[in-house]
């Protein structure tokens, strides 16, 4: 059975269970990730369960506006993005520096060269 992590930007104005057993995390070095530092888990998104409205975080595209960086307006901690897969499933990409009780070292961490995507 997996497991329900409950997680939140700071303030807990964005708020959300993502449902999965996290395995690893990717560290991108793209220009956005690099500055947020985020560490990225991914699944499907009917998997990621918002607790708080939807419109309580506010939106971030660039480049082809594939992903929706999505961030909370108050504290600008980023927990979650939404996009879509190579074959074309939704997807959410959780911050799992933002998932309450885990333990962040113990979780492998792959690099990703998100600076080479064309």
């Amino acid at each position: 059975m997996a497991t329900t992590h409950n997680g939140s930007c700071h303030c807990g104005k964005v708020a959300f269970q993502v449902e999965g057993d996290i395995d690893s995390a990717m560290s991108c070095n793209c220009s956005i990730c690099q500055r947020k530092g985020s560490l990225l888990w991914f699944v499907p998104r009917d998997k990621l369960r918002l607790l708080t409205p939807e419109d309580a975080a506010s939106t971030y595209t660039f480049h082809k506006h594939a992903i929706k960086h999505r961030f909370c307006p108050t504290c600008g901690i980023h927990p979650y993005g939404e996009g879509t897969d190579p074959k074309g499933n939704r997807t959410a990409a959780i911050n799992i520096r933002c998932l309450e009780d885990i333990e962040l070292e113990s979780i492998p961490v792959k690099k990703f060269d998100g600076r080479s995507l064309p």
